[in-house]
């Protein structure tokens, strides 16, 4: 692992720096030549607080330091990549916009209420927040839009979704958003045609309904499918996910992408010019 030259690139700080997601967002960064780190953060009281993030990885001193002071952090950067929880997410986002620093949000699992103070805070920053950042998923996106606008309540919408046995949230956030495209499509709020755990005497399925099942075992990155039935007939949408660092390059785009646009809330269709 080996640093970079510091330059005139945009700073990044990586918040929940030890975790999966954190280490490979570290990976990438040192491997942009557009992205320069700056600084790691993670919780109080965590084993590599104070430590050269280098070495915290189990390689040679960076020159960066690993904080548990987001804000002190944040004032060191344009841009704060943070794939952690909700709750840490929305403390996050007022500390970025303090800084004025673009927040790029991977995390999911976020309430209504979570996203209400996102949206406060992107008053006065960028903060670009995506259920999945791959290029995949978000044309997954806009072709779910389209054909559920395309077929009408006799076809069922059915979201399906697959993920290592070690995820905490369920609809993924990429289901989620596959199920807000649909819901879009059709001109209705996907929180009144919202159907998920089904177990017992459920009854027949409701017309109109957007379903949702959640598969979870060993390593499997990130399955998607949006499936359209009818009698008679089955229209199948998939995305399948074999590498995690898509998700961290599409973080990357997304902090470069944020740096010279106006203070407000974008996703990656935005980033990607598909909007």
């Amino acid at each position: 692992m080996s640093g970079q030259t510091v330059g005139d690139l945009p700073g990044v700080v990586v918040t929940g720096v030890s975790g999966r997601m954190g280490q490979m967002l570290v990976r990438e960064i040192l491997a942009s030549d557009r992205l320069r780190l700056v600084a790691g953060v993670e919780r109080t009281g965590h084993g590599w607080v104070g430590r050269d993030l280098g070495a915290a990885m189990g390689g040679a001193d960076l020159g960066v330091p690993v904080m548990d002071d987001a804000l002190e952090a944040f004032a060191k950067a344009q841009a704060v990549i943070d794939f952690t929880t909700p709750e840490a997410t929305v403390g996050f986002a007022e500390l970025a916009a303090q800084a004025r620093a673009v927040h790029v949000i991977g995390t999911t699992g976020l309430s209504e209420a979570d996203l209400a103070k996102i949206k406060a805070a992107a008053r006065h920053a960028v903060v670009v927040r995506a259920g999945n950042m791959s290029l995949g998923v978000n044309l997954l996106t806009l072709l779910t839009k389209k054909v559920a606008a395309a077929l009408d309540e006799d076809w069922d919408i059915e979201i399906v979704e697959a993920h290592h046995n070690q995820k905490v949230d369920a609809p993924s956030g990429t289901a989620l958003m596959l199920g807000e495209a649909a819901a879009e499509g059709r001109g209705v709020a996907l929180a009144d045609v919202s159907d998920r755990g089904r177990d017992g005497m459920t009854g027949a399925r409701k017309r109109g309904d957007i379903g949702f099942a959640a598969l979870r075992g060993g390593d499997i990155v990130g399955e998607h499918d949006v499936m359209f039935a009818t009698a008679g007939e089955r229209l199948i949408l998939r995305h399948v996910a074999s590498d995690r660092s898509l998700f961290a390059r599409g973080a990357l785009r997304a902090a470069l992408w944020g740096q010279d646009k106006a203070p407000g809330e974008y996703d990656m269709l935005d980033v990607l010019g598909l909007n």
